[in-house]
C-alpha cells in the first residue's frame, strides 16, 4: 500500500534536516520512500492530510514485560525485593498460556494508542507474546530472561529448561514476519543466574549474532551483593564471562558505576532507563547525564507495567527530561532533544534496526501527535512541546512498518472487545480469584 502524509510538520531526528514544515511523506509498502517539501509525482492509495499535526518516528520501548499489565498497580508501596517475592511471583506462577496472551494483547493495545512502534520485551511463555505481537503488527526484540537458581557445577543446558527455551525461540521466531520480531539472548540478571548460565549465553549470542538483554544494578542491594560475591559489579563479572561481545541491552543502570560505564561505552551496551519504574519502586534515579558523557548509548523503557501503572513511552520522555534536571540542578542536564533521541534513533542503534529516522529508506515506523489539542497549544518549538507537553492520549495515528494499525481511537489490527473479555472473565480471576 502506498500513502502519502501531506501539509504536516515533520520531526526527522534526521541531522540533515531535522524540522520539515508543510511537508509530504511518502509510503511505499513497508518503507519510507520520500520525505521533502516538494509533492511526490505519482498516485497513492491514500493521501492523509497532516494540517495540525507533528509527524514523527514512532517510539521505541526499549525495556518492557508487557504481560504484567496485568498486574497494574498490584502490590504498591514496596521495594523490589518485597515487591517480587511477596506479590508478583506469587500471581506470576499462576500464569498460563492463554492469561499471557490476555496480558500481552491488552499491553500492547496500550503502547500503540500511545505512540509505540517496537517494544524490547524480556518475558517467560514468549513464544505466546510473539503469537500477539505478530497480530498487533508492532515489531519486537523477545526474550525469555534466563534463569538458573541450581549449583553451578550441575549447570546443563540440556537440562536448564530457559537454554532450551532461547534456542527453540530463535529457531521459531528471529527474523520472523520479514524482521518484524527479533529474538535477543537474554540473562534475567547476575542475581537469579550464575557463571555457567552467563557463558552459554554469551556462547549463544556469539554463535546466533544475537542481541543482549540483561537487568544490570537496578537497586543498591543487588549491585552491592554481586560485589560482595564476585568482587565486581555486574557488569564487570558478566563481562569476564563475554556476555557483552556481541553488545547488548542493559536495564535499569541505576546503580552502575564510572569504570562500569567505561566498559559500557568501549562494548557497546546501551542503557535502558526506565525512571518512573525506578521512582516508583523507590530503586534510585541513574545517572544518566553522567552515562551520555561517557559515550554510552541510552535509551527508554517502561518496563512492566506493574511497577510503572503506565505504558505510555511519553511519561518516560517527559520525566528523563525533567529529573535529571533538578538532580543535577542543571536545567541543561538532559535535553528535550536528548530525550525525543532516546526514545526513537538511540533505541534503533542498540536494536540494529532500520527505523527511528524520518527518512528515504527507512522503514515506515511513524505517528502523528495531534497539535490541535489543548495542552499542545500554542507551539512555540516542537520538541519542547513533544517532550513536555505530549501524552499518549495526543496520538491520533500509529503506522508499524507501513501499515496504519491505529488512527484516531480505532485499533485496526486488535479486538478490543475480545481483548477486555478475555483479562476480565479469564485471566484476571485466574490470577487473584
Amino acid at each position: 500500500m502506498s500513502v502519502l502524509f501531506q501539509n504536516v510538520t515533520v520531526l526527522t531526528m534526521d541531522p540533515a534536516q531535522p524540522l520539515l514544515k508543510d511537508a509530504y511523506v511518502a509510503v511505499e509498502g513497508t518503507k519510507i520512500a520520500y520525505v521533502g517539501n516538494q509533492r511526490p509525482q505519482g498516485k497513492f492509495d491514500r493521501v492523509v492530510d497532516g494540517a495540525g499535526q507533528v509527524l514523527m518516528p514512532g517510539l521505541i520501548n526499549c525495556h518492557t514485560h508487557v504481560p504484567m499489565t496485568l498486574m497494574r498497580g498490584y502490590g504498591g508501596g514496596y521495594d523490589l525485593q518485597h515487591w517480587l517475592s511477596d506479590f508478583i511471583f506469587p500471581a506470576e506462577a499462576k500464569l498460563d498460556e492463554r492469561a499471557v496472551a490476555a496480558g500481552a494483547a491488552l499491553g500492547l493495545a496500550e503502547m500503540i494508542a500511545s505512540g509505540t512502534t517496537c517494544i524490547v520485551d524480556m518475558y517467560m511463555k514468549t513464544d505466546t507474546i510473539a503469537e500477539q505481537v505478530m497480530k498487533a503488527g508492532i515489531s519486537a526484540n523477545l526474550s525469555c530472561g534466563g534463569l538458573y537458581f541450581g549449583a553451578p557445577e550441575d549447570f546443563s543446558p540440556d537440562t536448564c529448561s530457559d537454554c532450551r527455551t532461547q534456542i527453540e525461540l530463535a529457531e521459531k521466531w528471529h527474523g520472523a514476519g520479514d524482521g518484524q520480531i527479533l529474538v535477543d539472548a537474554s540473562i534475567h540478571a547476575e542475581y537469579t543466574s550464575s557463571a555457567p548460565l552467563w557463558q552459554w549465553t554469551a556462547d549463544f549470542a556469539a554463535r546466533k549474532g544475537l542481541g543482549m538483554h540483561v537487568h544490570i544494578s537496578e537497586t543498591k542491594l543487588e549491585h552491592e551483593q554481586c560485589l560482595e560475591r564476585h568482587g565486581k559489579t555486574p557488569v564487570a563479572v558478566l563481562d569476564q564471562y563475554g556476555v557483552w561481545e556481541q553488545g547488548g541491552t542493559a536495564a535499569h543502570c541505576v546503580w552502575v558505576s564510572d569504570e562500569d560505564m567505561d566498559i559500557m561505552a568501549r562494548k557497546h551496551i546501551t542503557a535502558a532507563h526506565n525512571p518512573v519504574s525506578n521512582l516508583k519502586l523507590g530503586s534510585g534515579v541513574a545517572r544518566v547525564p553522567q552515562l551520555l558523557k561517557a559515550g554510552v548509548n541510552v535509551t527508554l523503557g517502561t518496563d512492566g507495567v506493574s511497577s510503572n501503572n503506565s505504558g505510555d513511552l511519553f511519561e518516560e520522555i517527559k520525566l528523563a527530561a525533567m529529573l535529571h534536571k533538578g538532580v543535577n540542578r542543571d536545567p541543561m542536564a538532559v535535553t528535550a532533544h536528548q530525550a525525543l533521541e532516546m526514545a526513537t534513533v538511540n533505541a534503533a542503534r542498540t536494536l540494529r534496526r532500520n527505523t527511528g529516522v524520518v527518512a528515504a529508506g527507512k522503514l515506515a515506523d511513524l505517528i502523528l501527535v495531534d497539535f490541535t489539542h489543548p495542552g499542545l497549544t500554542p507551539c512555540h518549538d516542537v520538541e519542547e512541546n513533544l517532550a513536555f507537553s505530549a501524552r499518549g492520549a495526543d496520538v491520533s495515528m500509529n503506522m508499524a512498518r507501513g501499515k496504519i494499525i491505529y488512527e484516531k481511537g480505532v485499533f485496526l489490527t486488535l479486538d478490543m472487545e475480545q481483548i477486555r473479555s478475555e483479562v476480565e472473565n479469564y485471566a484476571l480471576p485466574r490470577i487473584f480469584g
